[in-house]
């Protein structure tokens, strides 16, 4: 009896461990799926950097700057040339600019006066007001030449007013009335000597006179300056009777004026 019941329990015993093999192999297989899944997700990532094409966009921005051309012309005037400013004679513009001054944009003439060592900005809306002139032409030059040979007139009155209507002549601008400041006040060795505030007018107007000659001529101040005083040189002298008078014709101010009976009186003025 018992040697018969242990037969069936080594039986159930293989059935058992048969029946379990199966359950291996559904195992083995699983893992060889799973790697396939992020191999499909991999192109997605490599197309994201086609984007950056909208961040080039801003570049262009300084354009905004170019409508500020320079300008070379206004009132008929353009940059780089040679003008007469009456209260400074000649000068050079150098460029014209747009400043904004209160609030409000304005456009100047930046003018260079070489010989002051001066630059000054002047509206071109106000250049007729001022004064500003082109360079006077040959002809005018030649009749403002010819001036200085003329007999001096002076008009008999006190100094000081003299000297005021001198200073209106050379700020006028105009080369012919300063022609004529330079022939009146101009002495030559066989006369009196000038008094300092004469000097100082003729030097002034020599100085006006002789600058713009010289751009217009295209010589040096030196060589338009001898041009001038070799035109006073041809006008008529004054004589010895003159010289004494005007060693005893005193101003008011002390100094000796320089007049003498042979010159003309202008009684226009």
């Amino acid at each position: 009896m018992p040697s018969k019941t242990a037969k069936p329990a080594a039986a159930a015993t293989v059935s058992k461990a048969a029946s379990a093999k199966p359950a291996v192999k559904p195992a083995a297989k699983a893992p060889v799926s799973a790697p396939v899944a992020p191999a499909a997700a991999a192109p997605k990532a490599a197309a994201k950097p086609e984007v950056k094409p909208v961040a080039a966009k801003p570049a262009p921005a300084p354009k905004a700057e170019e409508p500020k051309k320079a300008v070379t012309q206004r009132q008929g005037f353009k940059a780089n040339e040679f003008v007469v400013y009456p209260a400074h004679g000649v000068g050079q513009i150098l460029a014209i600019e747009e400043q904004e001054i209160a609030g409000a944009k304005l456009e100047l003439f930046v003018i260079n006066f070489i010989k002051d060592k001066m630059t000054l900005r002047v509206p071109t809306a106000k250049v007729a007001n001022v004064g500003m002139r082109k360079l006077s032409d040959p002809a005018l030059v030649k009749k403002a030449l010819e001036t200085l040979k003329g007999r001096a007139r002076v008009k008999r009155t006190m100094w000081s007013r003299r000297a005021q209507e001198y200073e209106a002549k050379i700020n006028s601008g105009d080369i012919v009335a300063i022609a004529e400041v330079v022939r009146d006040l101009y002495r030559s060795e066989s006369q009196p000597e000038q008094s300092y505030s004469e000097r100082q007018l003729y030097e002034a107007a020599l100085d006006r006179l002789s600058r713009e000659i010289a751009v217009v001529q295209q010589v040096t101040e030196t060589e338009a300056v001898k041009e001038v005083e070799g035109q006073l040189a041809k006008s008529p002298r004054r004589g010895a009777k003159a010289d004494a008078d005007a060693e005893s014709d005193t101003d008011t101010d002390g100094d000796l004026d320089g007049d003498s009976d042979d010159t003309v009186t202008d009684e226009a003025a």
